[in-house]
Order: C-alpha cells, then structure tokens, then sequence
C-alpha cells in the first residue's frame, strides 16, 4: 500500500515540477515583481536591515510581535531540513549546478517575499483582544474579493502544514541522526514522540510563545551551523574558486554538462530553492502579518531578509561544504538528503562533523515545526473558526509521530505535491496586486525622504 501512494505521489510530483510553465510559474512571479519594484532587494536592503534591528519601532502600533520575532518566526520555518536535507538532494540529484539556480530563485525570491508580506499587512484582520490573522487567504478575500480562492489557499496551506512543517521534518531529524547513531534506525517513532512533546509544549502556547522561542533559538542556530561550515570552507579556501567555477558550468554550460544535466540542475534548483526559502508559498507572511507596525511595506523590506540569509548564505554554505569534499561523488548508494549533508561534514570533522549536522538538522527541524503550526493553525481558523485552532494543534503534534515513521520518499513528495498548488492562489494574487504594492513602496520612500 505504502509502495503505491509513494509511486503515485511521485508520479504527480514529477508531473508538477517536470515542466517548463512550473519553473516559469514560479521565477518568472518573482523576476516580474523584482522589475515591476525597481529591484526593491537592492534599494531596500540597507533599510530593511534598520527595521529588523528595532529602531524605527512603536510600541502603540498594532501587532503582537516585534519586527524581528516576526522574522524570527518566519525564519524559523524557512531555515530547517531545506538548508541541510534540500541542499543535498538538490545537489545529489542536478548536480552542483543545482546551487546556482537555488541562488536565482532566493534573489528574485526577494521581491516575492516583499510584495507577499506587505500586502499581508495592508490586508489582516485585527480582532477585539487585538489578536492578528492575515496572509494570503486574508489579501484574496480583502484584496480581490475572491473568496473561493481564498479558502483553496487556506485548504493548500492547511495540508502543506502537515507536510513540508510535519512530516518532512520529523523525517529529516530520523534520517540525520540516525547516520550518527545507526541503532535508532528501527526506532524512529521514540524520536518522533520526543519531538511531538517538545513541540506541543510550545504551540500550545500560541503565537506569543513561538515567537519567544524563536528569537532565542534561530540566532543560536544560525551561527552555530555558520561557524561549523565556515570552518570547512577556510579548511579548503585554495580550493573554492574551483568550486565555484564547476557550479557555474554545471548550471549555465549544457557543452560542458549536457543538456539534460542543466535541466535537472535547473528543475531541482528551483525546486529546493523554493522549498528552502519557501518564497512565493504564502506561507510566512501569516507571521509577518502579526508583527507590530502600521506600514505594510516596513514588514515587507523585513521579509526580504528571508531569503538572503536562508539562501544566499546557509543554502550556500552547506552547498560548497558538500562540492568541495566531493561527497555527492563519493557518497554510498542511498545516502541522501540530511545523511548526505552528515556525509560530507564528517569527512572534514569525523564523527563530531556528522554530530553538528545530526544536532542541527534536529534544532533547525524543531524551530521549523513550530513555525509551520502556526501557519496551519491560520488556516484552520479561517477555515472553520477560532474554536478549531486548539483541536489543530493536538493533531499536528500527534502526526509528528507518524512522520518520523514514514518512508522519505513519500515525505518528500507530499511536500512537493501541497507546496506547488498552495503557491499558485498566492502568486495568482501578488501578480494582481503588484500595482498596488509598487504604489505602497513609492509613497513610503517618498515619505522617508521628504
């Protein structure tokens, strides 16, 4: 039974993410937005940092958390298996190619993440207790007046929750600490069961607590796994221009990789990337729009760090570690995704190289679930109601045990499967809505100015 789901899933997967207008889809939103904002992911940038630091904050805005719990949040969802896992199945299945089109979809994916989040801002809802709910269900039915296709965001992102928040991640922490530690591979279930208590002790909490939790873990995270792979990098400094020459190549030269090669290096670039950064799903400006401000587009140049930070630096760390040891060369059969990444670390480090993937896959898995239950739990609320929320919560926390069970293959393909229909709703909106933005952005920056 389990044999026949993973090869229908893989089948639609494939069906989804093998074509031409899916990867247009998908970069060309990003690369209209990017032109249609003046390249806001450059202008912006300074600007966007000064929020995050808190200095043009005021306490008597709306919102129920600061600029950068906000991101903190969002990061925490971003920045999990798809730095660690996605990485090395990009790289293990397109080639070192793959790195560089993760690279196209973050830039471009900038712009996406400002225009997606402003407008979450421009159009949540407020309620009397001053609790927040916004996203892209809220700027459908706001924004557009398309109701039907807000609730078929809700329904997408809903499902998306229990597999690129859920399953893929419990599955990741199995997969990535069982390399390390081989005797627990018949028992991932107690990982799954320590990882459902761990998390439902916090979202039961709400967003107040997640956001809390957040702040504290994703810097530590961060800079722990930075440093690690910065270590490697210095250990094989001679050696990266050669590196970064060879993912050039791979990437842009179909006489040097064939032209199969670039288009598996595109396909699964793209595919990673968007996973990785998740730009354009419409998932983290649910955590953007509670963050306490009155200018949309402040937020917006706050959501533009997503991809920067869990791309362009983390992606791009772990994907030289894994290029420069010629561990996707090397590797045995059936090492893939977070076994792969370990694979690569422990030829630099040992045993201590694979324990900082092993732990870190489990810290960024952990933050990333929390995150996404909130993004469920969004859903479910506009969907069906406040009174669901708590029931959601229960159950999100009890498929966290199955998830660590289940077989990767099938993991990874429902996660394809929910992220590709809960982005296309979002995107529909952002390319109608991208006028208004462009309007938005002028009248703060004039304002600034004048």
């Amino acid at each position: 039974m389990i044999e026949a789901i993973t090869e229908f899933t893989g089948t639609l997967a494939g069906y989804l993410w093998n074509n031409g207008l899916t990867m247009l889809i998908l970069v060309g939103t990003g690369l209209y937005l990017t032109i249609r904002l003046r390249f806001v992911q450059l202008t912006g940038f300074r600007h966007g940092w000064v929020l995050v630091s808190g200095r043009l904050s005021r306490d008597s805005d709306s919102g129920e958390v600061s600029h950068f719990q906000a991101l903190s949040t969002a990061l925490s969802a971003t920045v999990g298996t798809g730095n660690i896992a996605g990485v090395a199945t990009a790289i293990s299945l397109g080639g070192p190619g793959a790195l560089f089109w993760m690279w196209v979809t973050a830039f471009v994916g900038m712009a996406t993440k400002f225009t997606e989040s402003t407008l979450a801002l421009k159009f949540r809802e407020v309620d009397e207790d001053g609790t927040i709910a916004g996203g892209p269900m809220y700027t459908l039915l706001h924004g557009l007046k398309m109701k039907r296709m807000a609730a078929l965001f809700a329904v997408f992102a809903l499902i998306a929750s229990f597999g690129i928040g859920n399953l893929v991640q419990a599955n990741s922490v199995v997969d990535g600490l069982t390399y390390i530690w081989p005797e627990f591979d018949d028992h991932g279930w107690v990982i799954g069961v320590v990882l459902s208590v761990l998390v439902g002790t916090v979202i039961l909490g709400g967003v107040h607590r997640i956001a809390v939790v957040a702040s504290a873990i994703v810097p530590f995270m961060v800079i722990i796994y930075v440093v690690s792979a910065l270590a490697v990098l210095i250990q094989n400094a001679a050696e990266i221009p050669s590196a970064l020459l060879t993912i050039f190549n791979l990437a842009l030269n179909p006489w040097a990789a064939g032209g199969a090669a670039v288009g598996e290096a595109i396909r699964w670039g793209v595919a990673r990337g968007l996973f990785s950064n998740e730009a354009g799903l419409g998932s983290s400006p649910m955590a953007h729009a509670a963050a306490r401000t009155s200018e949309p587009v402040r937020e917006g140049l706050v959501a533009m760090m997503e991809p920067f930070i869990d791309t362009i630096v983390i992606c791009t760390m772990t994907g030289l570690v894994i290029v420069l040891s010629g561990a996707y060369l090397t590797a045995e059969e059936g090492v893939v995704g977070a076994a792969l990444t370990a694979y690569a670390f422990s030829l630099n480090f040992g045993d201590f190289g694979a324990m900082v993937v092993g732990f870190g896959l489990s810290l960024f898995a952990f933050s990333t679930m929390i995150a996404w239950s909130y993004y469920g739990d969004r859903s479910a609320r506009f969907l069906f109601g406040k009174k669901s929320v708590l029931y959601y919560r229960i159950v999100f926390t009890i498929v966290i045990v199955v998830g660590a069970a289940v077989p990767l293959k099938l993991v990874w393909n429902i996660a394809d499967i929910t992220t590709i229909l809960m982005a296309l709703p979002n995107l529909l909106a952002l390319f109608l809505l991208a006028g208004l933005v462009q309007r938005m952005k002028t009248d703060y920056f004039s304002g600034m100015q004048g």
